[in-house]
């Protein structure tokens, strides 16, 4: 169990510091590289949409632990919150603990090692790191790499799962490979997660970089910050998330600039039935604004002079695969 429950915090930390920080996701990045246009604009708009939700994925602090939401049309579910806290109770009740090698399932290793000055609690400092050599729990999945987390901050109590909780990890060439498909990721993420006020979880991510690939193409999202909010104690669990960052894909020919002018609004895994998205290129933009969980529509303005050129009516799904 323990090596599951590790294997799961990695394969989805791939994300400013808890506390009293506030979140500017309105304000505007300077787009650099690319210039948008009729032929590059759904590209630009479906990459950018992509790129925030994932970074708010990272939130999650491990397949089904963290925050209780996940990227949209995924097969994730909600889940409760104390899972991450039943991962770090464990944790503490090891101290002293590692280098400790447990094998996989199927085949491969889980190594665990770190160093916490308090068996009762976390505390700013505390680090933990996880490398995973060719490890298949069975799920599908095999995983290799290293994942370093430091604690910067945390207040509550891990036991009733009511906590304000702060960590920066580093991902140093993590590898999840699947039948069909197989994504690295290397970079930085500062996670802040908030449970006090339960089943209502906040969380928030940034980064300076993080690059990820897969069979498709290579991303790499930088001077990002996501944050989210998801309300488990309803049904569809109801969500919102505001993004900013910049995103270099290898769909483009340059760099564009994203932030949410309106939150994204949603429910479950379902795709926003609301919010805005502003992509930013050399001296050209384009508008995302979602109509509704189906369908979103795509305004370019290639010269930047506030006049919309070209109007494209399309699907979420459409857009984002």
């Amino acid at each position: 169990m323990k090596s599951l429950q590790l294997l799961a915090l990695g394969m989805t930390l791939v994300l400013s510091s808890c506390g009293g920080s506030s979140f500017t996701g309105a304000s505007q990045n300077v787009g650099t590289g690319l210039g948008l246009t009729s032929a590059n604009a759904l590209v630009a708009a479906g990459a950018s949409f992509n790129a925030a939700f994932a970074s708010a994925d990272l939130a999650d602090v491990g397949s089904n632990i963290g925050v209780t939401f996940s990227a949209p049309n995924s097969s994730a579910s909600t889940t409760a919150k104390r899972q991450i806290s039943g991962f770090l109770v464990n944790v503490l009740n090891q101290v002293p603990f590692g280098p400790d090698v447990s094998p996989c399932a199927i085949s491969g290793t889980m190594t665990i090692s770190g160093d916490i000055a308090d068996p009762l609690t976390l505390t700013a400092g505390d680090t933990f790191n996880v490398e995973a050599t060719a490890c298949d729990d069975g799920i599908g999945e095999v995983v290799d790499g290293l994942i370093g987390l430091v604690v910067i901050d945390f207040t509550g109590d891990l036991l009733t799962g009511s906590y304000l909780l702060a960590m920066d990890a580093t991902l140093d060439g993590f590898q999840v490979t699947t039948p069909n498909d197989v994504v690295s990721s290397t970079g930085d993420v500062s996670i802040a997660l908030d449970t006090t006020a339960s089943p209502f979880v906040s969380a928030s991510v940034s980064g300076t970089s993080m690059m990820t690939s897969n069979n498709a193409s290579t991303e790499t999202l930088s001077n990002y910050a996501t944050q989210q909010t998801v309300d488990a104690g309803r049904t569809p669990a109801p969500y919102t998330l505001t993004s900013r960052g910049t995103v270099d894909s290898s769909q483009l020919s340059g760099k564009v600039s994203y932030t949410t002018p309106m939150q994204f609004e949603g429910d479950d895994v379902d795709y926003p039935h609301t919010g805005e998205l502003l992509i930013t290129g050399d001296g050209s933009t384009v508008h995302l604004i979602a109509l509704d969980n189906i369908n979103v529509r795509i305004e370019l303005d290639s010269d930047g002079d506030g006049i919309v050129d070209v109007t494209v009516d399309t699907t979420w799904a459409a857009l984002t695969t």
